[in-house]
């Protein structure tokens, strides 16, 4: 059995590897409020084209724009994945993976993708812990990196409100006693709020932010599939932002249908949540552009049923023409298959450049599903009046060899207290540090 699974695995490859199947319009047109939309093209082999994971040679950074210099914050860590900074300017980043009970897609399909993820540095044990990195000296390098918090549950979003440090795990919101200063914590996790996981938990990435009073928390929670091919029972809760409210824990749905939520991020002039979104897979390089945008309380924002508003997705049975009518169209356009993960608003003053400064940066961690390849960068979005004003500006390349290899993949983003940037690189095993360049 397991020789006829290898054999038909390896013809699966085989057939995606050969069968040349490329985005028919640049990366670019998928940009902006009003992105490229083709027809689908749907195939029975979807395309596979993913950068094998390298590591950085010795000589090598990411490269960064005019202006600025990229440096090694922290580096020797395992799979950093989202970025925390606290108010004395410790930065918490949780080194964390996929939970090892969860049995992904299923079947052969399932078992190719595992094999292609591993590939991709996607298949090591996940750390389970967060660790904190300290710049005592301010020189842009952290003299301290040491584990803050261990024995967690594929943790990923951090979110500290007064004394008390909440950690979305894969499975929960759970919360620890904080001390400003601290650089370990021993306490056990008290439960706030459950979060949906079980045996496949196909997103397992949960986010979280608190809301600038203090007396909300916002977790986003990914969709079990890519299109519902599980049925919804199956999506409970799912593709959804959730509203948790604090000190007790009492939560509600308050926005739906976005696939897969990421990174999210509070606006200042308008005081707007806005959340990063990865779209669904396997209609062709072109489809469908991930997103950013505004969460409308009550929202309802396509998924599975439609994208972008109206654009019906035939695969997914029964049709509801009832909730597609109610799609809300997202804001910004960030690429088909960018796998625009982190999300972070730079602030109107800082020591950024001035052409980097009120609007959005977002960590694209790069794509499965494109030829050629999209993504695997970090860019920045002008914002004017609390609403994306142009085009993207690439903040940070240079995570692709010329061979096609992955030296890193940008994961979270975070402001450090002094205002420069921050980078998460899950497969580099590092914190870029990106701030400008010396006169």
């Amino acid at each position: 059995m397991m020789q006829t699974r290898a054999i038909l695995a390896g013809l699966l490859l085989c057939a995606c590897a050969a069968c040349g199947e490329r985005a028919q319009h640049p990366e670019s047109v998928g940009f902006g409020a009003e992105p490229v939309l083709p027809e689908p093209e749907p195939a029975l082999i979807p395309t596979v084209d993913i950068a094998p994971a390298a590591g950085w040679p010795a000589d090598r950074t990411p490269q960064a724009t005019a202006g600025l210099t990229v440096t090694a914050f922290a580096q020797g860590l395992d799979h950093p994945r989202w970025l925390h900074v606290l108010p004395n300017g410790d930065v918490l980043v949780a080194e964390s993976n996929q939970p090892a009970d969860a049995k992904g897609h299923g079947g052969v399909k399932g078992w190719v993708m595992g094999k292609v993820m591993k590939k991709a540095g996607a298949g090591v044990p996940s750390a389970d812990r967060i660790s904190l990195l300290r710049d005592a000296d301010g020189d842009g390098m952290a003299e301290h990196a040491a584990p803050f918090l261990e024995n967690l549950h594929s943790p990923f979003g951090m979110a500290l409100v007064g004394d008390r440090l909440y950690v979305a795990n894969t499975d929960a919101v759970v919360w620890f006693p904080y001390e400003q200063g601290a650089t370990r914590i021993d306490a056990e996790p008290t439960p706030l709020a459950p979060l949906p996981a079980g045996p496949r938990n196909h997103h397992w990435t949960k986010s979280l932010i608190a809301s600038p009073d203090g007396e909300r928390l916002f977790a986003t929670v990914g969709s079990n599939s890519n299109v519902a091919e599980h049925g919804m029972e199956e999506e409970q809760g799912r593709a959804a932002i959730w509203e948790i409210l604090l000190p007790g824990g009492d939560h509600r749905i308050y926005a739906s249908g976005l696939r897969n939520p990421n990174g999210m991020a509070w606006v200042p002039d308008s005081g707007e949540l806005w959340v990063a979104v990865n779209e669904r897979d396997e209609i062709g390089g072109d489809l469908v552009p991930d997103y950013m945008t505004v969460v409308r309380e009550g929202g309802f924002y396509g998924w599975p049923y439609s994208y972008y508003g109206d654009h019906v997705d035939p695969r997914v049975e029964p049709q509801r023409p009832d909730l597609v009518r109610e799609a809300i169209v997202p804001d910004y356009a960030l690429g088909a298959h960018t796998a625009s993960l982190g999300l972070a608003w730079s602030p109107e003053e800082g020591p950024l450049p001035a052409a980097l400064r009120g609007g959005m940066f977002v960590g694209q961690h790069g794509s499965w599903n494109r030829t050629p390849p999209s993504g695997y960068k970090v860019i920045f979005v002008p914002f004017r009046d609390g609403r994306p004003d142009g085009k993207p500006v690439d903040v940070l390349r240079g995570f692709l060899s010329p061979d096609g290899d992955a030296y890193g993949r940008p994961v979270g983003v975070a402001i450090d207290r002094s205002g420069a940037l921050l980078v998460a690189d899950d497969v580099g095993n590092t914190v870029w540090r990106v701030a400008p360049a010396a006169p």
